[in-house]
């Protein structure tokens, strides 16, 4: 059993399972490969001076790997519960279990609907449904958390990619029953 198990793999949840991977949290990302971000020309996220959607992508997948989050490239058709935990169906057939859950499927509400997760109006041009959640990212059923523009945050990869990693810190702050905090200092040579 994962941990945690990500849905998705934009900016929101390549950063969310950087950080709970990073965190030691055995971490699932299952992605459909469906990012509105892969179509993105980008010159407003701090730290790079220009990318490509796609190359931000990948660049996110790779750094949640590095610290061993596991990528599965599948959409996850179905949440259900199971124990003290989740059971994740993917459209494959194949499925996955994990304590927690982080919904970060970006314009796409239809999985968090189906499951039962509360929906309200969107802000953002083009989002007309986003999932309620409050201020730490939980939504209405517990241990199903959402980050990013699912979540009602502006669809900015950098806002996107700080939401998720804001909802990490959160959900690994309450596995682990104090604050998180992940500081690393540079090393002298």
């Amino acid at each position: 059993m994962f941990d945690i198990a990500v849905i998705g793999a934009g900016p929101a949840g390549a950063s969310a399972a950087l950080f709970t991977a990073k965190a030691g949290k055995k971490t699932l990302v299952l992605d459909s490969d469906q990012s509105v971000t892969k179509r993105a020309w980008i010159e407003n996220h701090y730290g790079a001076s220009e990318i490509s959607g796609p190359d931000l992508v990948d660049i996110g997948k790779k750094q949640a790997a590095k610290f061993g989050a596991e990528l599965v490239q599948n959409k996850a058709v179905n949440i259900v519960k199971n124990g003290d935990g989740f059971k994740i169906e993917t459209e494959e057939g194949r499925t996955f279990e994990a304590k927690y859950v982080i919904v970060a499927t970006g314009m796409s509400v239809e999985l968090a609907e189906k499951i039962g997760l509360k929906t309200k109006d969107g802000t953002e041009p083009r989002i007309k449904t986003v999932l309620e959640v409050d201020g730490s990212g939980k939504t209405n059923i517990a241990g199903i958390w959402a980050a990013g523009t699912v979540a009602g945050v502006s669809m900015h990869t950098i806002i996107t990619a700080g939401d998720g990693a804001k909802v990490a810190i959160n959900l690994i702050s309450e596995i682990n029953g104090e604050r998180y905090v992940d500081h690393d200092i540079m090393k002298k040579a």
